[in-house]
């Protein structure tokens, strides 16, 4: 399988911060604003953009990981295993921004937004995602916040490398 790199450590740190820039752009009110990662790819994401939105706002914020396991509705052969949900407040009337760090059909998300529903009815939902696949979506769902757009044929997949467990800041388009 051929790889190409597409962002290395330094341009997923630019677009990272410039991510995190953005978001605190359209949400004035850091009380109001909970940042949430899906497990387990958008975690490190996640803890990245909260440590430079919390910087930018001067407070923390609101955060969280969600596990979206029992809520797909694809069947693997596999069995799934379940990571932590670690989402102690309530969503009621929040500014809620999902973070993932590859869209590819939408599932994932639509998934995210089925569990976020237990834990209250935010104000207003968003979607952060490092790479946005565009091509192949199959549930019409868009992100508000992208690093990087990647067109992709439906063989090829997307492998997003992070220094905490690949010991790399690395993006690869794989096929």
């Amino acid at each position: 399988m051929v790889e190409k790199k597409v962002l290395d450590s330094v341009e997923m740190g630019l677009m990272i911060k410039r991510l995190s820039y953005q978001v605190v752009e359209d949400h004035a009110d850091a009380s109001k604003l909970v940042i949430i990662g899906i497990q387990p790819r958008g975690i490190p994401l996640c803890s990245r953009m909260v440590q430079h939105i919390e910087a930018l706002y001067g407070c923390p914020v609101a955060n969280g990981k969600l596990d979206i396991t029992f809520y797909r509705d694809d069947v693997r052969n596999e069995i799934m295993e379940p990571r932590k949900t670690d989402l102690e407040i309530s969503l009621e009337g929040r500014e809620v921004v999902i973070v993932d760090d590859v869209l590819y059909t939408g599932r994932t998300t639509r998934a995210a937004l089925d569990a976020l529903l237990d834990f209250g009815r935010p104000s207003r939902v968003s979607l952060c995602t490092l790479i946005d696949r565009s091509f192949n979506r199959e549930i019409p769902i868009q992100p508000d916040y992208t690093g990087r757009v990647i067109d992709t044929i439906f063989s090829q997949k997307v492998k997003v490398r992070w220094k905490e467990s690949e010991g790399a800041d690395e993006v690869y388009l794989l096929g």
